[in-house]
């Protein structure tokens, strides 16, 4: 008899949550297991990648408002939508400004927005085995969907996260299981929330390299100058650290490197500053902005370097994507970058500043040998791992075991 699992996601715009997703239902078993899956809002380049063996249950116009702006909830008389809104901001501010946070009130806002809106969202009426909630809103999931066992997913380095501790720590404790894409993500977890120990396991992204090579297959060689190119995929965020990615490009071309050309595939609210960035640097030929692509890896193939030069990330899946595509990487020196790199094995580590971002590209530049030494190394290691997805599998309760009802927490 199949099993019923229903995983859930906001939407399927471009990012390294969204792709991970669709590598993991690529590797689905399919014969065993019933596949419902919950996307908020039904839009983004990656919808079309949705395996047909996945049923896609129908959007539901009040799961769509979390990223949607106050005018939008508003033209589409959406009240309750909109006083959420202004009550999470409102309680947002105030602890940004206790706070004073860098990164600024979003992520609270955030999570008051899913608390709240948790209380008037329905789920889907079906009961499952498992569900997944693979990413935020994790609120609606923990309480609207009926589910023998109930998981959710972090894929980021938390310790990093400028977040309301006190009311984070009361959604995770509701699910059964938590899943950690590495052990460098697990340590900067438990660090926040040590009680949780015992919920959580370990499933690293699923990658499917036959699929991601099929991908870098699919288009027509991007256009690239006959230069030295490298490739960057992400959000536009002060997370990604592309502000130190065109200093560094800056810094390069005053090295006399000019024929450096670098690539940015993403898109996001940090795209203005960025351009401004690069126009006081006079680099508009040079640090090229393409925004979003449904399908990154041609872009990927034909580099010559993928640099990701973040902040923080729990483990990016865009670097091993590029390893995949026989790339040589280079990563910012990130809390959790020695859980996806081994430095001069499969990649380069580097300062985290715009002086050691352009340091590694400078040696990179320069070596074609040190280039091929990591091409060769990349192409002795295999990728695959579906077999995560047994651990996710044995997680799945018999029919007999039922989940015990929670009251909603206050």
């Amino acid at each position: 008899m199949k099993k019923n699992i229903l995983i859930s996601v906001y939407d399927l715009e471009i990012g390294g949550i969204e792709r991970s997703l669709i590598n993991m239902l690529e590797s689905f078993d399919y014969e065993h297991h019933n596949v419902d899956l919950l996307v908020f809002s039904h839009k983004g380049d990656l919808m079309g990648l949705i395996p047909v063996q996945v049923n896609l249950l129908p959007e539901r116009k009040k799961y769509t408002v979390f990223r949607k702006s106050l005018r939008q909830c508003l033209s589409e008389r959406n009240l309750m939508a909109v006083a959420v809104r202004l009550l999470s901001k409102v309680i947002a501010k105030a602890s940004s400004v206790r706070k004073k946070l860098k990164e600024g009130p979003g992520y609270i806002q955030m999570q008051w927005e899913s608390r709240l809106s948790s209380y008037y969202i329905r789920g889907p009426e079906k009961e499952y085995d498992l569900v997944i909630s693979n990413g935020w809103p994790h609120d609606v999931v923990l309480k609207r969907v009926k589910a023998k066992k109930k998981l959710a997913w972090i894929h980021t380095d938390y310790s990093m996260l400028e977040i309301n501790n006190k009311m984070d720590l009361k959604v995770w404790s509701g699910f059964d299981y938590i899943a950690s894409i590495s052990e460098a993500c697990t340590e900067s977890f438990l660090s926040r929330y040590p009680v949780l120990k015992d919920k959580i396991v370990q499933i690293e992204n699923i990658t499917s390299p036959e699929f991601i090579k099929k991908m870098s297959r699919a288009e027509d060689t991007p256009e690239f100058s006959k230069t030295f190119n490298i490739v960057s995929v992400g959000r536009l965020s002060y997370v990604k650290g592309y502000d130190m990615a065109v200093q560094a490009l800056k810094a390069l071309h005053g090295r006399g490197m000019t024929d450096i050309r670098w690539y940015v595939i993403g898109y996001g609210g940090y795209e203005q500053e960025l351009r401004d960035l690069i126009a006081r640097h006079q680099l508009e030929e040079s640090f090229i902005l393409l925004g979003k692509k449904s399908n990154p890896y041609p872009y990927i193939k034909m580099c010559d370097v993928y640099v990701q030069p973040s902040r923080y990330e729990g483990k990016a899946v865009t670097i091993t994507e590029a390893q995949i595509l026989g790339k040589p990487v280079i990563i910012t020196n990130y809390p959790t970058a020695q859980s996806q790199v081994a430095d001069g094995v499969d990649g380069r580590i580097c300062d985290l500043s715009p002086e050691g971002i352009a340091d590694a590209i400078h040696l990179m530049y320069q070596s074609l040998d040190i280039r091929n030494a990591l091409i060769s190394n990349l192409e002795d290691k295999d990728y695959s791992n579906s077999y995560e997805l047994h651990k996710l599998y044995q997680l799945i309760p018999s029919t007999n075991n039922k989940r015990k009802k929670e009251p909603l927490y206050t």
